[in-house]
């Protein structure tokens, strides 16, 4: 079924399908932008902003998903932005969805609220990571970028 998506309506016990071309991807480049979010104290909360911007030259035509990885020692906790938002691996991975149609030169951001461990002593700094992932991107080398967590007073 590559090239095709299936849609599939349930009645009763029984089930039909109808398939239909699927969208070609566009020429679209993806690419994270560092963001370094606030400091937050041990045992405090801080977000971090998965900024992804659509370099073109084309709208994308399919959807894509933000992934933000934490270090040890943070923790996501939602409300997430936007609700689709799903943590995983304890809190250490939250995986974002975003539908197709962001234009060209147009952004999207996925909101992730971070709560630092109680144990982490003021002034540690630990290193996060935000990456796109698309059908659509042309260009993987921009499709990731690390961000720096610091604990603060």
């Amino acid at each position: 079924m590559a090239g095709r998506v299936a849609t599939a309506l349930a009645v009763g016990a029984v089930v039909m399908c109808a398939t239909g071309p699927a969208a070609a991807p566009s020429n679209s480049d993806l690419e994270v932008v560092r963001l370094d979010p606030a400091a937050a104290p041990p045992g405090g909360r801080t977000v971090v902003h998965a900024f992804v911007a659509n370099r073109g030259p084309e709208q994308t035509a399919s959807p894509f998903t933000v992934v933000v990885r934490l270090p040890s020692g943070f923790t996501a906790q939602g409300p997430y932005f936007p609700e689709d938002c799903r943590a995983e691996a304890g809190g250490r991975l939250v995986r974002c969805s975003f539908g197709p149609g962001l234009a060209r030169l147009r952004t999207a951001t996925a909101l992730v609220p971070v709560r630092v461990d109680a144990d982490v002593p003021p002034g540690a700094r630990a290193e996060g990571h935000v990456q796109v992932v698309s059908a659509d991107d042309r260009d993987p080398r921009n499709d990731g970028t690390q961000f720096t967590l610091a604990v603060g007073c």
